[in-house]
């Protein structure tokens, strides 16, 4: 009997996903609404996400304007957005908010290099307990007779090459936010 690597994959495509969205949080200085995906505010007594209260648009290369459909929560939503701490300024008007993206400097862009080697070496880390857990259960089904040796050690290739799979992705997902950040 094959040892089935669909929870594997589902795991790998998980691990690629929430990378994703941790480098969609981090500005490059331009202006990206993306940026403002994980801001919720307190409306109504309930959590409500920024894109559910205000329309969302880019203004300019550098600059978001976010218009509340309720004007009364302007406050609410600069307050949000301040304590993200995005790195963005926020100035009201009459209209709502304008979300400004700073330049970088090379010096900011050097930080946010290191936050996102952060990020890829957490991802790396979750690959690396999917195959261990992986590698136990293999072991386990091994010992309780389901398949013998050869088995064991075609099932571990096939393992191994799903984890390299998914460490070469995340590495293209760093690639590519590196170069953005980097301004190439």
């Amino acid at each position: 009997m094959a040892y089935s690597f669909q929870d594997i994959e589902g795991k790998k495509e998980t691990i690629s996903e929430w990378l994703k969205s941790e480098y969609k949080s981090i500005q490059t200085g331009r202006a990206t609404p993306v940026v403002l995906d994980n801001i919720a505010i307190d409306q109504y007594g309930a959590r409500t996400a920024l894109s559910h209260v205000a329309s969302i648009s880019i203004e300019d290369p550098r600059t978001i304007r976010v218009a509340p459909w309720d004007k009364t929560v302007i406050r609410d939503i600069e307050r949000a957005i301040n304590e993200a701490d995005l790195g963005l300024s926020v100035a009201t008007d009459d209209q709502g908010l304008r979300v400004i993206f700073p330049m970088l400097t090379t010096e900011t862009r050097q930080k946010l290099t290191k936050v996102l080697k952060e990020k890829l070496e957490d991802a790396r880390i979750r690959v690396r307990g999917m195959r261990e857990e992986a590698n136990k259960d293999i072991d386990a089904k091994e010992k309780a007779g389901e398949y013998g040796e050869d088995e064991k050690m075609r099932n571990r290739e096939q393992l191994q090459k799903i984890v390299d799979d998914a460490n070469a992705e995340l590495e293209e997902i760093y690639t590519k936010k590196e170069k953005e950040v980097m301004g190439e």
